[in-house]
């Protein structure tokens, strides 16, 4: 009765033709060993001059170790591992490892040599399978390479498009930092140095720039013009579109004393010049000293507050009006109102007022009113820092989502 491994190697396509014998005579120099998953049965690099052949299992074949292990092949049942053993006596090419728990069969190079030589059938078909397992191995190790190429190349065009994003970035963000300087050089630094009248703002940009923006302007004869104004837009569109309100108010301010007479044509050249769709909302007072007045337009703007500490009155000025450049007919009411020694007109943005605590609560128009009668005595420059800590405080670690601007003008015209 022949042997399970007889048996198995006469069924072997490698050693048909083979004589019988040979076949018996493998078996019969043949080991029987059991190994269990993760086993390595042949370790890269080691010496050693067996052949194995599989009779139940996988296994397989690795070059390499830990992040640089390469898979060659995986080998089952009927399969020849480590046949280069036979030939030749350098250090192994490759591991071995276990998969499943697997039985083979461990011919030694001593065992077969006599038989490589009687039989150069056997020795043909040995040679051929390693030639088959070679470029096999050429074949797997040109793949991987390849696949590594295209992950390098991968890589290397995502490098440079990130790099090319940083300068895109860093470019932005020049651009940015120079629109921001143009912009704070449009805003006043310094106002109109007439007598009876001090100023005071602040500002501060929900992004880089912005789209709110004051203004005093000196119309001669102990008049001056105050504007402030909010565009419906954030950012540089804002912006851009704030410089060319800001302009033409200054223009139409020169040519006309009417406040609602100047917002009515920056409002129809807003409409001839601009095709964004966008709106700014414009509060424009003429203040005369001699008459101790302030008229004034409101296009759609917050109402300011006028604070009079003499007689203890902190109330919101009246006045209708819709917003500028965005329907074609506006209406727009034109309001006189009396200044006394010491009065206090605050005129700001609705980020003041729209201003979200964490809990999302509006800071109000209340809050304002309530924060500008408790800066009694303040001079406008401290009462502009008061308003802000004040909005800070209520603010805490929200986001602010709005522009944010403030123009604070105390008057005394009996001086």
């Amino acid at each position: 009765m022949p042997s399970v491994s007889t048996k198995v190697l006469r069924n072997l396509s490698f050693l048909e033709g083979v004589s019988p014998d040979v076949v018996a005579a493998m078996a019969k120099v043949a080991v029987e060993r059991s190994f269990q998953p993760g086993q390595v049965i042949v370790e890269e690099g080691s010496t050693g001059r067996e052949m194995y052949l599989i009779l139940e299992g996988a296994v397989e074949v690795v070059k390499g170790r830990g992040n640089e292990e390469m898979l060659l092949a995986r080998r089952g049942p009927g399969d020849l591992v480590g046949e280069m053993g036979l030939i030749d006596a350098s250090p192994r090419f490759a591991t071995i490892r276990v998969l499943q728990p697997t039985r083979l069969l461990e011919f030694s190079e001593p065992e077969l040599r006599s038989l490589l030589v009687e039989q150069p059938l056997l020795l043909y078909q040995v040679i051929r399978v390693l030639i088959a397992r070679l470029r096999e191995a050429d074949l797997n190790m040109i793949a991987d390479l390849q696949r590594k190429n295209q992950e390098l190349a991968r890589a290397y065009r995502e490098l440079q498009e990130a790099q090319a994003a940083l300068v895109e970035k860093e470019r932005l963000e020049r651009e940015l930092e120079l629109a921001r300087d143009l912009q704070r050089s449009i805003l006043p630094q310094q106002f109109p140095d007439l007598p009876g009248l001090s100023f005071a703002a602040r500002s501060q940009p929900a992004r880089q720039v912005g789209g709110d923006f004051y203004d005093v302007i000196a119309l001669g004869r102990g008049r001056v013009g105050l504007v402030i104004a909010d565009v419906s837009d954030k950012g540089m569109p804002a912006a851009l579109y704030m410089a060319l309100t800001r302009s033409l108010i200054h223009a139409e301010a020169k040519r006309s004393s009417s406040p609602r007479q100047v917002l009515s044509s920056v409002h129809k050249l807003l409409l001839e010049i601009s095709q964004a769709q966008m709106f700014v909302t414009v509060f424009y007072g003429v203040l005369d000293l001699g008459q101790g007045t302030l008229r004034y337009a409101r296009a759609g703007h917050d109402r300011p507050l006028l604070f009079s500490p003499s007689i203890g009155e902190c109330r919101f000025l009246a006045g209708n009006g819709m917003v500028l450049g965005y329907i074609e007919k506006v209406r727009l009411e034109e309001v006189s109102v009396n200044l006394q020694a010491g009065d206090l007109l605050v005129l700001y943005t609705d980020g003041i007022t729209d201003t979200n605590s964490p809990a999302g609560e509006f800071f109000g128009t209340e809050r304002l009113r309530e924060t500008v009668c408790a800066g009694d005595g303040l001079s406008p420059q401290d009462l502009c820092s008061f308003i802000f800590e004040r909005v800070h405080r209520f603010q805490a670690d929200a986001t602010q989502h709005d522009d944010m601007a403030l123009l604070v003008v105390k008057a005394n015209p009996s001086s």
